[in-house]
């Protein structure tokens, strides 16, 4: 005999089919996002990586790769650069080919890398992750001079090199301080978070004329102060570390104009950098960008203000 349901029963199954399928298909996208985060990371075997070293409070899952040369030297310690990764602070990690790839080049110079995740915004997140990407990037330099004597680094010798989002991020640890309002709440006040130089790879610098970001959760229009105060443009005053920045003119993601913007805002407070842009080049690439030499204009400005007196 087929047994008969009522509408209702029938509803009911229905609805508790339905729910289950949900759960599953949401367990399955958990899993994929699991697979995505545990791919596979292969670095080259000529340096040494130290993985996943907590930098934050232990209730933060985001972080960081350090990179070393494959022999340290003998009572000697060495230059350190943070790597902040791009993605326009809602995308990218510290495991992408391009940040890998100047980790690895950092390494074999003689250099300790120290390649930062960060707070990014999602459409779970309900409010703004900006200034918490910066606080983030800032307790990274922190970290690193509390942890330079055991590390081989020296904490007088810490720069910062940084990608389209990562470039705002490098660029501010060059000139913002805690005059700025913009130190990490938390942490040993007494110890600096100030790079003593800086690498901006095509980074968004003058939020005001780039296009409304989503880790404010404003537009320009509703909250342009916001945009003012996470833009390094605002900040260029004498005494600022030197900067360097390279910007393809055939980027289409951040025009080249953001880049010279803050060339001109840095000429105007007396601080010391160098504008370097490459004809065509698109609006990602890393040091070993082959149609011109990325590499060597970059250690040329970190063994000057890194390694020099």
């Amino acid at each position: 005999m087929i047994p008969r349901f009522s509408p209702l029963q029938c509803l009911l199954g229905f609805a508790v089919a339905c729910g289950l399928f949900g759960m599953a298909a949401a367990s399955a996208g958990e899993d994929t996002k699991a697979a995505k985060k545990e791919r596979v990371v292969v670095f080259p075997e000529d340096i040494r990586v130290e993985r996943d070293v907590a930098y934050l409070p232990p209730d933060r899952r985001q972080k960081a790769d350090l990179y070393f040369p494959k022999e340290m030297p003998e009572g000697k310690k060495l230059p350190a650069v943070i790597i902040i990764h791009g993605g326009g602070f809602n995308d990218g990690d510290k495991d992408r080919r391009r940040e890998i790839n100047i980790g690895s080049n950092l390494a074999r110079r003689g250099y300790v890398g120290m390649s930062i995740d960060y707070r990014l915004w999602n459409k779970a997140v309900k409010s703004p992750t900006w200034p918490q990407s910066l606080y983030d990037a800032k307790t990274a330099v922190r970290w690193l001079r509390q942890n330079a004597d055991r590390l081989g680094v020296d904490p007088d010798r810490i720069g910062a090199i940084g990608c389209s989002a990562g470039g705002n991020l490098a660029s501010m640890l060059a000139v913002t301080g805690p005059e700025d309002g913009l130190e990490p709440p938390d942490g040993d006040g007494s110890v600096s978070t100030r790079a003593r130089c800086a690498v901006d790879l095509y980074g968004a610098v003058d939020l005001l004329n780039h296009h409304d970001m989503k880790m404010f959760l404003k537009t320009r229009e509703e909250d342009p102060e916001v945009y003012r105060k996470a833009s390094p443009t605002s900040y260029c005053t004498k005494g600022d570390a030197p900067i360097l920045l390279v910007h393809g003119t055939g980027d289409e993601t951040v025009n080249v104009s953001q880049s010279e913007t803050f060339a001109k805002a840095l000429e105007a407070g007396g601080v010391e950098h160098e504008l370097i842009l490459i004809p065509d080049a698109p609006h990602t690439f890393d040091l070993d960008y082959e149609p011109f030499d990325v590499k060597t204009a970059v250690f040329t400005f970190l063994d000057k203000h890194l390694r020099g007196p």
